[in-house]
Parts: C-alpha cells; structure tokens; sequence
C-alpha cells in the first residue's frame, strides 16, 4: 500500500504517538492514583481515533476505510467521556456529578451500540484528499451534540472548581484542564465540521494533536513536577519522533524495517530512562522532606530549650530569696544571735547551712546557664589584680579545706604585675567554683594553686606551667597570666575530658563523691572565659590521679590606663 502524506495525515499520525506517549508516561509516574488512570485511558482512546483516522484516509478500499471508521468512533464516543470523569477525579466532585457521568455513560452506549448502523455513519467516501473519510447519517448530528455537551459540562465544573479554590497549585491544575479541552475542541471541531460540510478543510487538526502534550505537562507540573523529569520526557519524545520520521519517510523497506525495530528499542529504552529518573526524583523528595521534617522538629526543640530557659531562670529567681533567708537566719542561729544552743542543735544547724548553701550553688548555675542562653549575662569590666583576688578567694575557702582534712598552697610567681581587665565579680565566681570542685572530688591529699606568667612559647591548646622565671632570666616571658588549680583528687577519665565543660557533663562515677554536683559549673565557667576572650581547659593523667584546671588571661601592660567601668551584654 503506498502511503501518501500531507499535512493532515501527518498531523493525524504524529498526534497518535503523541497522545499514546504522553499518557503511558503520567500513567508510569504513579499507576495507583485514579486521575492517572483517566488520564491514560482519555489519551489511549485519542491515541485509537488518531491512528485509526489516518488509516482510513489512506485505506485502499471502502471495506477498510468502513473498518477503520468503526474502530476510531468508537474510540471518540469515549473521548470526552473519559475527560468528563478526569475532570471530576482532579476537581474532587465525582460523587456530586456521579448522576451526570451516569447519564453521560449510558449515551456513550448508545451511541457505541449504533456505530456499526448506516443512522450513525452511511457511508464513506474521497474528501479533500484522503481516500474515504465519513459521510454522516441521520443520528451523527446527535453524536456530535453528545461530545459538545459532555466536553462543555467537564470545562463548566473545571471552571467552577478553579473559582473557588485558595491553592495556587490546584487552581492552575484546574486551568490547564479547561485549556487543554478548549484547544482540543478547537481541533476536533475542525474535523466535525469536515464531516458535515466537506468543502471546509481542517486546518486546526494540528490542536487535536498537540492538547495531550500541554494537558500532561500540566499534570507533571502540578502532580509530580521536576526539571531533571520534565527535561528527559522531552529528551525522550524528541528522539522517538525523530526515529519515527525517519521510519516513515525511509526510501526503501530495509531502511523502513531497521528504523521500526530502533524505534521499538527506543520506546523501550526511553520508558525506563524516564522510571529510573524518576525513581531518583522520588527518593531526593524523600530526604527532602526528611530534612524538612527535621528541619521543623529542631525549630520546635529549639523553642522547647527557650522555654525551658525562661523557666529555669523565673524558677531561680523564685527560689534564691526564700534560700538567703534560711541561709540568713541558720548564720545568725549559729552566731548566737537568739541565745545559747547545744552541741546537737549546732551540729543540725550547720549541716542545714551547708546544704543550704550547696543548693544556692546550684540555683546560682541554672540562673546563669538561663541568662547565658538568653544572652542576658551581663558584664562588668574593670582593671584589678588577680593575685590579689585569688589570694582572697583561696582566704575565704580554707575553713572548707580544714573541713575536708586538706593541705592546701597558693604560689605564684613574683614576676609581673598579674594586672587584667575582667569582671572582678565573674572571675572569682569562676576561681571559686574550681578551688571549691577540687576541694568536694578530693578525698585526701591536697591542693595547689599556681599562679604565673608562663613561657612565651606555646604547645597550643594545652599550655603548661612555665618554670620559676623570677630565678631564670634565660626564659622568655609572654604577656599572658595563667592559673592552674592542681589536686590529687579523683581524676578525670580521658572519654570524659573533651566534654568536660559541655552541659550537665559528668564522670560516671562522680555523685560517689559529691551528690550535689549538677554538671552545669564548668559549663558556666566556660561561657564566662569565652565572654572574657580567655582560655580554660583541664587536664588529668586518669581516673585516680587527680586533674589540673587552667584559666589563661591576657596581661594589661605596666601604665595601661584605669579602665572605667562598663556593662556589656554577652
């Protein structure tokens, strides 16, 4: 059979493959969704009435064209039937309009019932270049007032649907169901027209085949869009048709034949390319949304750490007045300031005084770890000598180091003027609290306190103890001041050290020493070194060998001028 091509066969031909294609790839984005499965089938029944018009243009005789014709209406009875009910599926109102699908339905039967009488089509015969195309018969006019009202009816409820909804995303997948419909109308209706008056040529054919590929765009775009997808099907459907060209305009059957079978291998290759693409497309949705998911969930913890903050800070300051008026009144029970008491009444009073005041440590943490992460921690900078202050520290802590059967020393070296800008008040808070740990992990032994200028030559982050430098005049001395805070205490465990400053961080076996402990001290005591632009860190040889802190510090110059006092915020 030769095969003579013009502008309306190719458009019929080229508008089948498109069809077909473009339904089998929306249906293998997602088989399961029922708007896929209308889609496909709408397109598969364009596909059919396409392939089957143009075989009947080029039929060799009448008993094929009469073949041809009942095969592509019974295909375009189905065709705005299956639009009608993707067009209820996408809108969400199947239910509402089940009545209208039904009528709709039954008519589709109908019509498919009559297709093969001579009252639907009487005959075929050569229009406007093809070899036969249909003559209608009495009932066709009915045929074509069934396509109009159905392809109408599913624009009106697209149309409705579109108006009331707020999401963009489904307003557009609304829209782009009426434009497709509207140029497909266009096309088709070319074609009735055709049909009933044949000295109209068809010219807008060419819509009929190109709705499916704007109507499936739109269903990737706002059901499963993405570029890396979206960029292959178009990769894909260029090199099908370009291979089906060649198929079709081949000079001699062998050539013909190599180009169907490449063809069948392309569709083949290209459906999985576009799966596995989408394969890949899907599990980046899934991590993420994974990271969307975790990404809220942080926001949500992070909220949940600020509320715990201000409650922790609102409970602090709850608790520290009612404990400095027990702490008050147990000193003043104690000084006999309401008469003599006996031996065992002090004895409960001082054990009360000393908890008291352990758990006035405690508050005193959480309410600087509150301020700390609410960067309410204020800051009060002033010039002052830390010799002095760490003498007076290690002063006011000896009856706790008599308590605790403890020998105790406090050296420095008396080079320099130990002279620094610091909040005088944070900095003994800090030197407290690391003479007053070593004291509580120290069950016998002792303490040093060191206080120097160590070498100008460093070993980086562990910094030690220079040599005696007022006696060694070889040793260069650096403008840093350092305070080591030695015990032979408990020791640290090297898995604990590097977290040693962190949050409610301890050794696991610590509250065999001291119960009282909350992990917080350390934390706070680093904060304040960081606001100070100063170094602490520790070190221990192991668990049983005792632990050394330091705290590192910048040296004002001799004749550096007074600073005036200043409130900063950390």
């Amino acid at each position: 059979m030769f095969v003579s091509f013009n502008y309306y066969t190719i458009c019929l031909l080229v508008g089948g493959f498109v069809a077909f294609i473009s339904g089998l790839v929306v249906f293998l984005n997602d088989k399961s969704k029922a708007e896929n499965q209308a889609w496909f089938a709408l397109t598969v029944s364009t596909s059919v009435w396409s392939f089957a018009y143009f075989y009947m243009t080029v039929a060799p005789d009448k008993v094929s064209g009469f073949l041809a014709n009942w095969i592509l209406h019974d295909a375009a009875i189905f065709i705005p039937l299956f639009y009608f009910l993707l067009v209820l599926i996408i809108t969400g109102t199947l239910t509402k309009y089940r009545f209208a699908l039904g009528f709709f339905s039954l008519c589709a039967i109908f019509f498919v019932a009559i297709n093969t009488s001579t009252i639907f089509v009487s005959d075929v015969s050569p229009k406007i270049g093809f070899n036969f195309a249909p003559v209608p018969g009495p009932f066709y006019v009915y045929y074509f007032l069934f396509f109009s009202l159905v392809v109408l009816s599913g624009i009106i409820v697209a149309a409705i649907a579109a108006s009331k909804t707020t999401d963009l995303v489904q307003k557009n997948r609304f829209k782009y169901t009426i434009y497709f419909a509207s140029i497909a109308a266009v096309g088709g209706g070319s074609v009735f027209a055709t049909t009933f008056f044949p000295e109209i040529r068809p010219y807008p054919l060419v819509l009929f085949s190109l709705y499916p590929a704007v109507s499936g765009y739109a269903i990737l775009r706002y059901q499963l869009f993405d570029v890396k997808i979206i960029t292959t099907e178009i990769l894909t459907f260029a090199l099908w048709l370009t291979i089906m060209v060649r198929m079709l305009f081949a000079e001699s059957t062998r050539e013909q034949f190599a180009n169907g079978i490449l063809f069948a291998f392309a569709i083949v290759l290209g459906v999985f390319l576009i799966r596995s693409v989408k394969r890949e497309v899907g599990q980046r949705e899934k991590i993420q949304n994974l990271a969307n998911d975790l990404s809220l969930a942080n926001d949500r913890l992070r909220e949940l750490d600020q509320q715990k903050s201000e409650f922790v800070s609102l409970a602090s300051h709850q608790l520290r007045g009612p404990l400095t008026a027990v702490k008050g009144y147990t000193s003043m029970l104690l000084d006999g300031d309401f008469g003599a008491i006996t031996a065992e009444v002090k004895d409960a009073l001082e054990k009360i005084f000393e908890s008291v005041q352990d758990l006035t440590v405690v508050v005193g943490d959480y309410l600087d770890v509150s301020r700390i992460e609410q960067g309410r921690m204020q800051y009060d900078f002033t010039n002052f000598n830390l010799r002095d202050l760490v003498a007076t520290v290690v002063t006011e802590l000896k009856p706790n180091i008599a308590r605790a059967k403890l020998n105790m020393e406090f050296n420095y070296d008396s080079k320099g003027s130990y002279q620094i800008n610091a909040d005088q008040g944070k900095i003994k808070q800090v030197i407290g609290n690391l003479i007053d740990n070593a004291i509580k992990y120290t069950p016998q032994g002792g303490l040093h306190v060191w206080l120097s200028h160590p070498d100008a030559i460093s070993d980086g982050q562990n910094t030690h103890i220079g040599q005696d430098i007022s006696n060694t005049s070889s040793v260069s001395v650096s403008n840093k001041v350092l305070l080591s805070i030695s015990d032979t205490g408990v020791g640290i465990h090297p898995d604990v050290l590097p977290r040693l400053f962190e949050k409610f961080t301890r050794a696991p076996d610590a509250s065999k020493t001291n119960i009282m402990g909350t992990g917080l001290g350390l934390y706070v005591a680093k904060k304040i070194m960081e606001a100070h632009h100063a170094r602490i860190w520790a070190e221990s040889p192991g668990p049983g060998k005792g632990s050394t802190f330091f705290i590192e510090f910048d040296e004002l110059n001799a004749g550096s001028p007074v600073a005036t006092n200043t409130s900063v915020v950390n």
